[in-house]
């Protein structure tokens, strides 16, 4: 088995023990599971769809990324990770910033699936359409993310703060989906020349199995 066939097998058990690691006595288990939820239901659907629609391995490292940043907010909860208790008092800031690192991410990772499902689905080729349209799906799976934790908050009440990490601020859902479509922006513009690589490489691959 080659390298790149092994590596999303090696990210699967890296994601599977993280999540085992993040189990460990959370600061609250409901909140854990809200939290951790996408990459519970992503795991199984990335199996299933491997051999039939493998991703790139940019792809699959940034999902990996973005789990690991949902466990780590699932474990401490947003608000109270300590890493972002470090940075606020470093940079003086009013609240933790863990939230905001989960929510560029949310951004970041989607923008480069959505870019390789419309180039390999879609006759979209690299340039402005491609971009524009990107952001726009990044842009609804946030609004999507914000609608999930209204109804949360909704179904939970008093229970449900920690999961919505909103500590106090009017405009964090609009924060969060200003700092999703950054994401989107810096993603396709750090990343877009070595997906596309490595989607010639990966389709290059598929039409020799075929």
């Amino acid at each position: 088995m080659t390298q790149a066939r092994r590596e999303p097998a090696i990210l699967l058990g890296a994601g599977l023990l993280a999540l085992a690691v993040s189990a460990i006595r959370p600061a609250s288990y409901g909140t854990w599971l809200l939290e951790v939820l996408p990459a519970l239901l992503a795991a199984p659907v990335l199996v299933l769809t491997y051999r039939r629609f493998p991703l790139t391995p940019l792809a699959y490292r940034l999902i990996l990324a973005q789990a690991v940043i949902l466990m780590i907010g699932g474990h401490w909860t947003y608000a109270e990770v300590p890493a972002g208790d470090w940075f606020r008092d470093l940079l003086g800031l009013e609240r933790n910033p863990y939230d905001r690192l989960g929510h560029l991410f949310q951004g970041i990772t989607p923008a480069i699936i959505a870019r390789e499902i419309l180039l390999r689905r879609t006759p979209l080729r690299p340039g402005g359409w491609l971009f524009a349209l990107v952001v726009c799906v990044v842009l609804g799976i946030s609004a999507c993310w914000e609608f999930f934790e209204w109804w949360s908050a909704l179904i939970g009440g008093a229970a449900a703060d920690d999961f919505l990490g909103t500590q106090g601020d009017v405009w964090d859902t609009q924060w969060d989906m200003f700092l999703a479509m950054i994401g989107a922006v810096l993603s396709q513009l750090l990343f877009s020349r070595a997906h596309d690589r490595q989607l010639t490489g990966l389709m290059r691959s598929l039409r020799r199995c075929s």
